[in-house]
Parts: structure tokens; sequence; C-alpha cells
């Protein structure tokens, strides 16, 4: 498990756009496939890009699995996303999709929390454990720091693992024909007797270096 930096973005980008190519909500968004791999990338940036700036975008086994993961009191932007929505989406169809987007606002929490906008593994690499390690990479963060995390997922085949490692569904989101959404949180769990916190952990990687 590594943290991206932004200079290899494009990597992490990558991966995500092969990642979601059968997703129902990316496709919802860009049925036409040319269209998507055109725009798709765009709204990743605008959407999860805010990772890069704080160092919370990780992979493993080379970006095959990747999480952009957005920490308390950051966001997505805004003005590109609304940018995005103009430049690509049928003006027929941009009332649907900013309804979409303001359920989403609405399931947030109002504390500070964790955000996972987007975790995508590679086709060719599905089933071996990425997504698990790459929920469990942060999770521990979110218990150490004791904050809540909050995801929507864009698949219900993908709850089961989101509830194993913690997650609760809150409700559905869904306007008009997009598909269905599902908005998750985990409340932070307490850190075992003798099992070091996040930042114990840290403190003693810390100490074994110098």
């Amino acid at each position: 498990m590594i943290a991206v930096k932004k200079a290899e973005q494009d990597l992490v980008i990558d991966t995500l756009v092969r990642a979601f190519s059968g997703d129902p909500a990316a496709r919802w968004l860009y049925s036409d496939s040319q269209r998507y791999l055109e725009y798709f990338p765009r709204f990743v940036k605008a959407f999860a890009g805010a990772a890069f700036e704080h160092d919370t975008a990780f992979c493993v086994d080379n970006c095959a699995g990747v999480a952009l993961w957005l920490p308390p009191g950051s966001h997505s932007d805004e003005k590109a996303l609304l940018t995005l929505l103009q430049d690509s989406i049928p003006e027929r169809h941009r009332a649907e999709v900013v309804g979409v987007l303001d359920q989403m606002d609405r399931y947030h929490p109002a504390e500070p929390h964790w955000y996972l906008p987007m975790i995508g593994v590679d086709p060719a690499k599905q089933g071996q454990g990425y997504g698990s390690a790459l929920l469990k990479h942060v999770l521990e963060r979110c218990d150490g720091e004791n904050k809540l995390a909050y995801l929507e997922s864009s698949s219900p085949k993908n709850i089961p693992l989101y509830e194993r490692h913690g997650f609760e569904l809150l409700g559905t989101i869904q306007v008009g024909a997009s598909p269905p959404l599902f908005p998750m949180l985990r409340r932070p769990r307490p850190v075992a007797a003798g099992e070091k916190s996040y930042f114990a952990s840290l403190v003693s990687d810390q100490v074994g270096t110098t």
C-alpha cells in the first residue's frame, strides 16, 4: 500500500476508467463509450482529485487497485463538476444529475469525516482482496482519529463488502432514470486493549527509524 503522488495521478485515473467501465452510475452519465473515455477522467479529477493534494490517494500492486479518500475538511471541486456537466451532459438530463448530486450532499455527515468518493480495481485483478486492503488502510486511521467514514456504493453487489468493514446502509439515492446509489456510514471502532492506534503505530515507526 502506497500513497500516490500527484505526478502519478494519470495511472490512478486509468485504473478507475477501467474499473468503472461497467458501473451503472458511470455509464448512466456516459452511456456512449467514446464520451465515457473522453469525459470520465475529468469527472474523476473534479469529484475525487483533491485526494492527490492531500496525499490520500492510495494504490496496491502498481495501481491495479486504487482508492481516492478525502480527509475531513476536503471536498470535491464543485465548480469543475458543474463546468463538466455543462460540457458533457445533454441539457435534458442535467436536472436529474444535479438532483443526484444534491441528494448525495444531504447524506454526508455534518461532523468531520473521511469520504471515499472513488475506489476501484482493474477488472483483470478483481477478486484478489485489493478492495479490502484499500479500505482497511484508511479505516484503521479513522479508528485512531475517532472519525466517521462515509461513501456511496454505486453497485448493490459491493454493499456486503462495505458492511464487512463496518459500514451501515443509510438509504437509497435515485432521481428519475438514474440507477440507485447507496449511501453508507461507518462509525469509528474503539482500539482494542493492547492494540496500537494509528498514531501510536506512526510514533513507533518513527522511533525505529531514527
